[in-house]
């Protein structure tokens, strides 16, 4: 691998990305129908059936070839070009065999299509223009089916619909002015704090926030027909946004490239280094350039380097390898295509700042930190010598303050990282076990805190993290029918009691304080769950401060980092009024967790942390807490 020295860290020049973004197009041309009209991927059909995969399949891989084709202004992609042209015909072609699902037939249509609309869209003069006018009118019959559709959910989708009738403004086709002013209302009414945006009306904060909605906003605004109605105000604040937004998920990035394993879809994989394309295309101008770069390729490096694509260049749902337990309900063997969005700064010519500025060190290469984030209630802490990066978590459970859904292990545990992942079997959604702070009854049964009051995260004097909640722990007995798409399972909650959750972070470690303020007379114990390890037990590690026993639960199949992960799990008998500590740890280094004190006044607790520093924090009350 050649380097130069614009990429004295990675190696990656802009020719490894077009090798990369070549090498998956040439995969997946086989699995073309004879028009090329549909890409039927192997494995197994999606949830939504044949013919909707071989429209994703179609259309995740075109807005690669978009990409491509935009970015070298199609110089020598005639053939990329005409193949996709020639499916374009076939998929819009009524009566052929190759026909896509349309958007009244299918809602998973509507999500495709915006894809088609954007690749058509920067493609424009090597594609579109060279399409039949009878085609040509077939595309805008297609798309114009969304018009005046208000059947979308009130999420990132409200974005499928913007980009595809933008799309059909400058072609000549229906679009509905009302439609974009309601849509673009609704983005946002979903803006919260320091520019993060939540992917709808609930708690939830994930990758979504990058690779959709804070990426269409900057593909929308190049589009051709959003010349009048996108204006200045509106240009400058969804830069603003997205500059800060950047400015925290730079510190996301593990010194591996990891992303981090929160939220669903994570099947998309690389898609996460889509946002810090987006700054590039945007000139956001806090995040620098060769920054910017950097994380999209530490991202995107990180899973090539470990088996995704795979030896016949392509991307199965799973995150290095295949696993299936890690793609939602729906998902079929196109879906995965999704990550494509993380190449997309091949859509930026070669000549661009991202490309020609030297890389700049991630923050994980750069020194440790302790960081908030208030929208998502996350204490974010990273550190140099193994490179991980940890989120505390007050604030994220894809639910809403009261609900008393069950825990949905991607969003609602206490802890995620960059090196690991939480459980994923079909136990962990109804017994959250990892990252945990919890009550159990004699059966076993572990409570449930979807639903919580957060109590905010910030940061103490000398940098320490500090984040509380309030919990209304519950039981689930979970209905015998679930549809969900990553949040908690549905079913009818038992109350179990009320607890009083403080995190103290600094480095690798957690002092994690819990108060039982009331208690269920069902409830026999009080559990607290460390990190999910599937490193063979060498990265996390447990320390009760009060001599609370210690076991290890070890659970095969549960990851897909490993064939299995074992949790450590302190449990002490329900007392109420008290604080109880414990230190939770995740290194590569020796954490050195019996060198860490505590001492608790009721009021406020001081640590003295194995480095010998000293924080005092307050602790939250019952009445304060209400």
């Amino acid at each position: 691998m050649h380097v130069d020295d614009r990429t004295p860290t990675t190696g990656w020049t802009r020719d490894t990305w077009v090798r990369l973004a070549d090498d998956l197009l040439r995969a997946v041309q086989p699995y073309g129908t004879p028009g090329h009209g549909r890409i039927y991927l192997p494995g197994p059909a999606g949830g939504y059936g044949r013919a909707v995969d071989g429209l994703e399949g179609f259309a995740r891989t075109f807005l690669l070839a978009g990409f491509r084709l935009a970015g070298r202004s199609g110089e020598g992609l005639g053939d990329l070009a005409a193949w996709y042209a020639a499916g374009v015909e076939a998929g819009t072609d009524p009566d052929s065999p190759e026909r896509w699902v349309r958007p009244r037939e299918h809602p998973q249509a509507k999500v495709e299509a915006a894809s088609l609309a954007l690749a058509l869209d920067m493609t424009r003069p090597w594609l579109w223009d060279h399409l039949g006018s009878r085609t040509q009118n077939r595309v805008i019959d297609y798309l114009a089916e969304i018009v005046g559709d208000d059947t979308y959910p009130r999420n990132n989708w409200l974005w499928f619909r913007v980009c595809v009738e933008t799309f059909l403004r400058c072609v000549g086709g229906p679009w509905s002015s009302a439609d974009i002013a309601a849509d673009l209302a609704l983005h946002d009414s979903l803006i919260r704090e320091d520019g993060w945006i939540a992917d709808g009306d609930g708690r939830n904060f994930d990758h979504y926030s990058g690779w959709a909605l804070q990426l269409y906003p900057t593909l929308w605004q190049r589009m051709a027909g959003t010349h009048d109605l996108a204006d200045d105000a509106r240009r400058e604040a969804d830069r603003d946004r997205l500059d800060r937004y950047l400015a925290d998920t730079v510190h996301l990035v593990g010194g591996d490239g990891g992303p981090l394993i929160q939220g669903r879809s994570l099947i998309y994989r690389f898609a996460a280094a889509a946002p810090f394309w987006a700054g590039a295309m945007a000139r956001v101008p806090s995040v620098s350039p060769g920054r910017l770069r950097r994380a999209a390729t530490a991202v995107v490096s990180h899973f090539v380097h470990r088996g995704a694509p795979d030896a016949a260049g392509l991307l199965t749902p799973g995150w290095f390898g295949p696993w299936p337990r890690l793609a939602q309900s729906y998902s079929g063997p196109g879906s995965p295509y999704w990550a494509v969005k993380g190449l997309l700064g091949l859509a930026i010519p070669a000549d661009d700042p991202v490309w020609t500025a030297p890389e700049e060190p991630l923050p994980i290469e750069a020194g440790d930190f302790v960081r908030v984030i208030a929208a998502p209630g996350w204490i974010v802490s990273g550190t140099v010598a193994d490179g991980i990066v940890r989120v505390v978590n007050h604030g994220t459970d894809h639910a809403r303050e009261g609900d008393t859904t069950g825990d949905s292990p991607l969003y609602a545990r206490l802890g995620y990282s960059t090196a690991t992942a939480p459980l994923l079997d079909g136990e962990a959604w109804r017994v959250p076990l990892e990252s945990s702070a919890g009550l159990a009854d004699a059966a076993g049964r572990l409570t449930h805190r979807s639903g919580f009051t957060p109590l905010g995260v910030r940061l103490l004097p000398g940098g320490t993290g500090y984040g509380a909640s309030l919990v209304h722990a519950h039981w689930l007995d979970d209905d015998p029918v679930q549809t969900h798409h990553g949040a908690g399972l549905a079913g009818i909650a038992e109350p179990a009691g009320t607890l009083l959750v403080v995190s103290v972070v600094r480095g690798p470690w957690e002092v994690r304080g819990v108060r039982v303020l009331n208690a269920s007379p069902a409830a026999t114990a009080l559990l607290i769950g460390g990190w999910a390890d599937a490193g063979a037990g060498a990265l996390a590690s447990l320390r009760p401060l009060d001599g609370a026993p210690v076991r290890e639960v070890v659970r095969p199949h549960a990851s897909p980092l490993a064939d299995a992960a074992c949790v450590l799990v302190a449990e002490r008998p329900v007392a109420t009024g008290a604080w109880t500590w414990t230190v939770v740890g995740l290194s590569g280094e020796d954490p050195r967790l019996e060198r860490c004190e505590v001492c608790d006044d009721g009021a406020s607790v001081t640590i003295t942390w194995p480095d010998d520093q000293v924080t005092q924090a307050p602790l939250p009350t019952e009445a304060g807490a209400r």
